[in-house]
Parts: C-alpha cells; sequence; structure tokens
C-alpha cells in the first residue's frame, strides 16, 4: 500500500480512504502539543521520527487530524519545529506525511539529492539557532535521479549539474552503485552539516542536538537511519 499512496495517492484521497478504513476516524488530536519540542531531547526528536514512520508504514497516521486542530489554534505567529530534515526535492518524497507529522512539527529543507549547500546551511543554522529544534536528519531516498546522474556524470540541461559538485565528494568510492551512493551521500552531507557549520557543531556539543543521516525505500515507505 505504501508504494501505491507515495506514487498515486494524494493527500486528500488517503485521508478519505484511511477515514472509510476507520483508521483516522474518531482519532482526532492525539495529545500532541501544536508547539512539538517543548522538553524534547535530541534523541527523543529522533525516536519520535522513528515512530512517526513506524505509524505510516503500518496506515495509521494520526497527523490529519492534527492538521485540522493546529490550523484551528491558529499559530500564524511562530513556529517550534522539534526536528529538521534536509530531503531530496523527489516529489515521491512527502516528508511530513512519512513521518506522521503535522504542520509546526518540522522544519523541512529540500533540494535534488539532498546536498547542502550554502543556502541549505544557512536555513538549518536559523533552524537551530533561532527556532530551537533538537534534530536534523539529512534524509536521502531509493532510486535517487539526482544521485544516478551525478554517479555517471550524465551530460545534463541548464544547471542542474550545478549540483554535482555537492555530491561527488559523497559518492566518489560508490563505484557506479547507485543504491550506495545513496546511503554515501546522505552520510557526508550529515558529516558536512555536523562539523562545517559552528552553529551546528556548537549546538551538538553544548545542547544535545543530533545530527543524523537515513534512507527513505520508495516501495516500503521505511526509513532507515544510518
Amino acid at each position: 500500500m505504501c508504494k501505491v499512496f507515495a506514487e498515486s495517492w494524494s493527500r486528500r484521497q488517503f485521508v478519505a480512504g484511511m477515514g472509510a478504513a476507520g483508521v483516522v476516524g474518531g482519532l482526532g488530536w492525539s495529545g500532541r502539543a501544536a508547539f512539538a519540542q517543548s522538553g524534547m531531547t535530541g534523541e527523543a526528536a529522533l525516536r519520535e521520527l522513528a515512530a512517526g514512520n513506524e505509524r505510516y508504514v503500518a496506515g495509521k497516521i494520526t497527523s490529519f487530524a492534527e492538521d485540522l486542530e493546529i490550523l484551528k489554534a491558529k499559530t500564524v505567529s511562530s513556529q517550534e519545529p522539534f526536528a529538521a530534515v534536509l530531503s531530496c526535492a523527489d516529489s515521491r518524497v512527502p516528508v511530513e506525511i512519512i513521518f506522521d507529522q503535522s504542520i509546526n512539527h518540522i522544519f523541512v529543507c529540500r533540494v535534488a539529492g539532498n546536498v547542502v549547500t550554502p543556502e541549505i546551511m544557512a536555513s538549518m543554522e536559523y533552524g537551530v539557532a533561532v527556532l530551537g529544534i533538537k534534530a536534523i536528519l539529512v534524509m536521502g531516498h531509493t532510486n535517487c535521479g539526482a544521485i544516478g546522474a551525478a554517479v555517471q556524470v550524465k551530460d545534463v540541461p541548464g544547471q542542474i549539474s550545478a549540483l554535482y559538485q555537492h555530491m561527488m565528494p559523497g559518492i566518489s568510492e560508490a563505484k557506479g552503485d547507485v543504491g550506495h551512493a545513496v546511503r554515501l551521500n546522505a552520510a557526508f552531507q550529515a558529516q558536512l552539516m555536523r562539523e562545517s557549520s559552528t552553529v551546528i557543531s556548537e549546538a551538538v556539543k553544548e545542547k544535545g542536538v543530533k545530527v543524523a543521516a537515513g534512507v527513505y525505500d520508495l516501495g516500503t515507505g521505511r526509513v532507515t537511519m544510518l
């Protein structure tokens, strides 16, 4: 079911289908606060991402009802996400959905190949320094077209090849294996973020912020931490 959901269902269709199956109906607000990070450690933030992904894989999503409650709560003036996720721009990787998290819970940055550019680094530093996020997950995914193109050094139009320079240091040992390159790239980008930013490295040392890497499986819907 996860593959069908990830590739073809819209958010509205999924809610309707789950409601008809009795999964969403009656759940309502799950009890998690609109402002999600209070009292949460970096380890707890990563555990919540993992737990949300398990709910998604099991078809027991709770976040849709929470979305409506949070909209009613009128949280327009502030945000308090507990984690940040850097993911690929691939349309089959809907970050909030695969972690079963609602509005205001995850600070998401997306770029093809889930690479750390100066703009991405600045955004993540904002998340750490201003928003107080407790964990950062750099998440690649299976069958990544951007990684596949970089591995093969494909001739591509426009400015697409500008992404290659950000991937090559991490995937140089992949030896043409795209799946391996996806894992290497995610791990490399997480290390880059953890070590190259004074803002993030200090938060890791002094505040217990966690920076991790993982891979989302398009077929199963499961995120595997590296």
